[in-house]
C-alpha cells in the first residue's frame, strides 16, 4: 500500500502545484478527492470530478468490495468508465468493475457491459443494426455459415426452455452484415477459461449470464467488421487491470493477469 501511495503521491504532486499528501488510513474515496487535479487532467470534458467522486461513490456502495482493492487499480478502472462515457456497477448494464484476485492482491479489472458494448458501436456512426439473442431449446432455429450463409430464429411462444444458442449479428450502413453464433456449452467453456472473474461472487457472468454472453458473440462477430481505430481501443479496455491514470487510458499497459493454472487455485477466494 506504501508503493502505491508514493506513486500517487509523486503524480499528484508533478506540476505548479504543491505535493499532495496521502495517509496510509485514506480511503479511495478520499484519494479521488486528493488526487483530483490528476483525474480533472484526464477526465473528458463532459465529466467533472465531482460527478467522477459520486460514480466511486455509487460502485462502492454497490460492491463493497471496491474499497478493499487497490487504490490505483480502482480509480485507473473508473477512469476507464468515464473516458468511454459508461456508468459502470448500475442497472444500466453499461460497465463492470470487479474486485479480482491478481497475484494475491485485491484489484479492480474494468468490464465492459453488453449494453455499453451496444451504445459504443453506435456511436461509431457505422452500424444500422446490431443485437445479440438467446436461444431456447422450443424456439425454431437455423443458421448456416458460408457464402450463403444464413440466420433464421423464431422464438418459441409460451415456456420456451433452456438455453441453447447464443447469437450476435451486426448491419452497416453500407449494407455489409454478419453474425456469430455458439452453442451454450461452448460458451460456458469459454467464459471459464477467458474471464478472470468467472465464478465469483460479483463476475457479471454470476449476476448477468445473459448479457455477458450476448457481449461475447457481439465482439466475435465484430471482428468481420470494418469499424473505427477509437472503437477497436474502445474494445481494448475490456477486462483489463490498470495503475496508472493518462488522458487517454487506451495507452495504458494492461497489468499481466494470473495464469489458467494459478486463477484455478485461487477460484475460491477470488471476491
Amino acid at each position: 500500500m506504501a508503493d502505491v501511495k508514493q506513486i500517487l503521491e509523486q503524480k499528484a504532486g508533478a506540476g505548479k502545484n504543491p505535493p499532495v499528501k496521502l495517509t496510509r488510513n485514506m480511503t479511495i474515496v478520499d484519494m479521488v478527492r486528493a488526487l483530483e487535479p490528476e483525474i480533472k487532467r484526464a477526465l473528458p470534458a463532459v465529466l467533472t470530478p465531482e460527478r467522477f467522486t459520486r460514480m466511486a461513490l455509487s460502485a462502492i456502495n454497490n460492491t463493497p468490495e471496491l474499497a478493499d482493492c487497490t487504490p490505483m487499480s480502482f480509480i485507473a478502472a473508473l477512469m476507464n468508465a468515464a473516458q468511454l462515457g459508461l456508468e459502470p456497477n448500475t442497472p444500466l448494464g453499461q460497465a463492470y468493475l470487479i474486485p479480482y484476485k491478481n497475484h494475491g492482491i485485491l484489484e479492480c479489472q474494468f468490464q465492459l457491459g453488453y449494453k455499453g458494448l451496444i451504445d459504443l458501436a453506435y456511436r461509431t456512426g457505422q452500424v444500422q443494426m446490431i443485437q445479440a439473442q438467446v436461444v431456447r431449446e422450443f424456439d425454431e432455429f437455423e443458421y448456416q455459415y458460408g457464402l450463403d450463409s444464413r440466420l433464421d430464429h423464431r422464438p418459441g411462444t409460451g415456456e420456451r426452455g433452456e438455453i441453447t444458442f447464443i447469437y450476435g449479428l451486426f448491419k452497416l450502413n453500407n449494407g455489409g452484415y454478419g453474425f456469430e453464433v455458439s452453442n451454450k456449452e461452448d460458451m460456458d467453456a469459454f467464459a471459464a477459461r477467458y474471464s478472470k472473474s468467472f465464478g465469483g461472487k460479483y463476475s457479471p457472468w454470476t449476476e448477468n449470464y445473459e448479457d455477458m454472453a450476448k457481449k461475447t458473440v457481439i465482439k466475435r462477430a465484430l471482428k468481420y467488421a470494418p469499424i473505427s481505430a477509437d472503437f477497436q481501443k474502445a474494445l481494448s479496455a475490456d477486462e483489463t487491470i490498470k495503475t496508472e491514470l493518462s488522458v487517454d487510458m487506451s495507452e495504458i499497459r494492461n497489468q499481466c493477469l494470473t495464469g489458467p493454472e494459478e486463477t484455478k487455485g485461487e477460484a475460491k477466494n477470488a471476491v
